[in-house]
């Protein structure tokens, strides 16, 4: 978790400060001629010091977060997506996109899905994204930008018995739906994105709760699959 550092000893605050004695005419005149920016400035850097200080005793950063997950060389590989596409027609008729990146911070890797080679009206994603150096907590409550731009609230919805925190979060419309999930130095996420919920492309019907059930059941799959 990205925090600002604790220090375990107190400040010493047994000895008061010093009062400085009151300034003759003279020397409050030549003390006008200075540049009191200077002064703040020194204020900044001695403070700035000591707080480097702090950091420094402490160690300048938090130890690395444990990952319990491995990288995976193709993450459509891994996220089979069966359930969801029970509900969405054959999720593996066109071929799927995958993507990687391996940053030092963070490793992440994409899978995306479609029902149809033509316009897709069932498009779902899922994430992995492993943090190498600080610990994901911090931003795991921050919704999704295409959630957050429809229109209206995004509504959330805790998930029981999924990592160590899980989350169910849709838009306003109901059309983009996101499962994410917490799980020590990994954030695993589905998405997806309906056009429709009703029968089309050769997919039956369906409705928004199924879809999060579906969502639900293939992330536990991937997590599985990718557990160390």
């Amino acid at each position: 978790m990205i925090t600002d550092p604790e220090l375990d000893a107190e400040w010493d605050t047994a000895e008061p400060a010093e009062v400085a004695e009151p300034l003759a005419p003279r020397e409050r005149a030549a003390a006008g001629t200075s540049r009191p920016w200077l002064w703040a400035l020194g204020g900044v850097v001695a403070a700035s010091a000591v707080w480097a200080g702090g950091l420094y005793a402490l160690g300048d950063r938090p130890a690395a977060p444990t990952l319990s997950y491995r990288a995976t060389e193709n993450l459509c590989e891994d996220f089979k997506a069966q359930t969801l596409g029970g509900l969405a027609g054959d999720l593996h008729k066109k071929r799927p996109m995958n993507q990687e990146s391996d940053h030092p911070a963070v490793y992440g890797a994409a899978c995306v899905r479609n029902n149809v080679d033509g316009m897709p009206d069932f498009i779902v994603t899922a994430r992995v994204d492993l943090h190498k150096k600080v610990d994901p907590s911090t931003e795991f409550e921050v919704p999704p930008l295409r959630a957050m731009a429809d229109t209206g609230d995004v509504r959330r919805e805790a998930v029981p018995d999924l990592g160590e925190d899980a989350v169910m979060i849709v838009s306003a419309s109901g059309q983009l739906q996101e499962l994410k999930v917490l799980d020590g130095a990994a954030v695993f996420t589905v998405e997806v994105w309906a056009g429709t919920y009703a029968e089309k492309n050769d997919r039956p019907a369906t409705d928004a709760t199924a879809v999060q059930a579906a969502m639900i059941e293939d992330m536990r799959e991937l997590m599985v699959a990718l557990k160390n």
